[in-house]
């Protein structure tokens, strides 16, 4: 007995190590996301980023990291046969990196030759190179028609806000396709309100930051939500409408998020930024599937058309271009804007494409041939002040189509203003005390709804009436 005793007891106290050790490992753990990705983003990315790739090596997120240039650059478990921890530690000053610049901090030195040793973990949780997890988001298959059941909130958790000295102009907002559904964007938060009764009905947590883009799938049933911190990070997060879950997270920028679109089948997300660089990711598993680098100023405007076949992208420029969604292939080069486009957006039908600028200009361009169908120079006149010369802005800053063909959009003259197909002006909606910069048109076509720069939401009768 003494003796069985005594084995139990040396049992029990082994496991008790174990645990605590494992709960001091967990502690001292290092991962990319923590501890490597803010050393790259300091050191590396100006040479091995996403606009420029020395070597061929980017070293701005986890993915690239472990494709390495060609070669792999870190070896899991094995500092001293990485290509990398080589570089940064070579005694010659001509041949360690970074190039022209004193070492690394030894502090960073060993940090590195931690994570390297310690397997490559992606993040503090434990996520291992031979056992990593797919997100839970699964496409839809079918997309495009009226739902059985169209997606509205039901019972979504409460959500805190933080404090603020005045509301957040409202930056980003859509109207849901198929349901009675507004989103708009909130400080570190996104609100969904019934455009029948107007009332909120539940909001959506976007840590992130500041949600700068907000787009309901085509089927209304999930909504992307892009934005972030600006000079700090940027991300795209897709929600399910219904429960409020999210279903992905995609992208890992070094500034906000300008501009995304999922694409009609989900499978799909497009982002883009001041990085000058469109990325298409797929949905399912998060990974990069190729890049869009023609663009020569921040990217401000992406949509998929609902054919799923094209994707077009805007640049502060004034450039617009259209490629192949599957492959990134160009196909049109759409040249009118002499200012930055601020949207685009696509007739149901995949035939028309809408852009509207800082120019004035509103756009139907016919993404057959790329010519403008119809165009409208200056489709938001402002009223000259009394005493005011020289040029008015009179740029337009939002569009969006709704299941007909109507077009909304926002002005610097103060006014949304509601298009029909053929690019008649339908009717005209004053907001004399405050900026609109953003507008679209609920899924009945019924009401037009605006957010302006008070962090107000506001809806008119879309045939005129009070």
């Amino acid at each position: 007995m003494p003796m069985k005793f005594l084995r139990a007891l040396v049992s029990v106290f082994s496991l008790l190590f174990l645990a605590v050790a494992a709960r001091a490992d967990d502690k001292d753990t290092v991962s990319f996301d923590e501890q490597i990705k803010p050393i790259f983003r300091q050191q590396c990315v100006t040479c091995h980023g996403d606009a420029v790739q020395k070597a061929n090596l980017n070293l701005s997120s986890y993915a690239a990291v472990l494709k390495g240039g060609g070669d792999k650059v870190v070896v899991a478990g094995r500092s001293s046969q990485s290509l990398l921890f080589k570089a940064i530690t070579d005694p010659d000053d001509d041949a360690r990196m970074p190039p022209k610049k004193p070492p690394l901090p030894k502090e960073q030195i060993a940090l590195i030759q931690k994570w390297i040793d310690g397997g490559l973990r992606e993040t503090a949780g434990g996520a291992s190179l031979v056992n990593q997890s797919d997100t839970s988001f699964k496409p839809v298959v079918e997309i495009g028609g009226k739902p059985v059941a169209p997606a509205m909130p039901e019972n979504l958790a409460e959500v805190k806000t933080p404090p603020t000295l005045r509301p957040l102009a409202v930056l980003a907002m859509d109207a849901s396709p198929w349901a009675p559904l507004a989103a708009v964007a909130g400080q570190e938060h996104v609100r969904l309100i019934n455009t029948q009764s107007q009332a909120e009905v539940g909001r959506l947590a976007f840590p992130e930051g500041v949600p700068q883009v907000i787009r309901f799938s085509r089927d209304g049933a999930v909504l992307l939500v892009g934005g972030g911190r600006p000079v700090e990070s940027g991300k795209v997060v897709l929600f399910d409408v219904k429960t409020g879950k999210r279903l992905a997270v995609i992208g890992d920028e070094a500034d906000s998020v300008l501009a995304a679109d999922l694409s009609p089948d989900q499978k799909l997300v497009a982002l883009g930024g001041s990085g000058r660089l469109v990325k298409v990711y797929s949905t399912t598993d998060g990974k990069l599937q190729y890049k869009i680098e023609k663009h020569t100023d921040w990217i401000t405007a992406v949509a998929f058309s609902p054919s799923g076949e094209k994707l077009a992208t805007a640049d502060r420029a004034g450039a617009i271009h259209l490629w192949e969604a599957k492959s990134g292939r160009v196909l049109l080069a759409l040249s009118e804007h002499k200012a930055s486009v601020r949207a685009l957006d696509w007739r149901s039908d995949s035939k028309m494409l809408a852009s509207v600028g800082e120019d004035g200009l509103i756009i139907w361009w016919s993404t057959v041939d790329g010519f403008p169908a119809v165009m409208k120079p200056n489709a938001h006149p402002p009223a000259r002040p009394s005493g005011v010369y020289g040029k008015i802005p009179n740029g337009v800053l939002s569009a969006r189509f709704d299941q007909s063909g109507n077009l909304t959009t926002a002005g610097r003259d103060h006014t949304i203003r509601l298009w029909d197909a053929n690019g008649n002006e339908r009717r005209a909606f004053a907001l004399p005390e405050s900026q609109p910069l953003c507008a679209a048109i609920s899924f009945d076509a019924k009401t037009v709804i605006g957010g302006d720069t008070t962090g107000s939401v506001r809806f008119w009768n879309a045939d005129g009436t009070k």
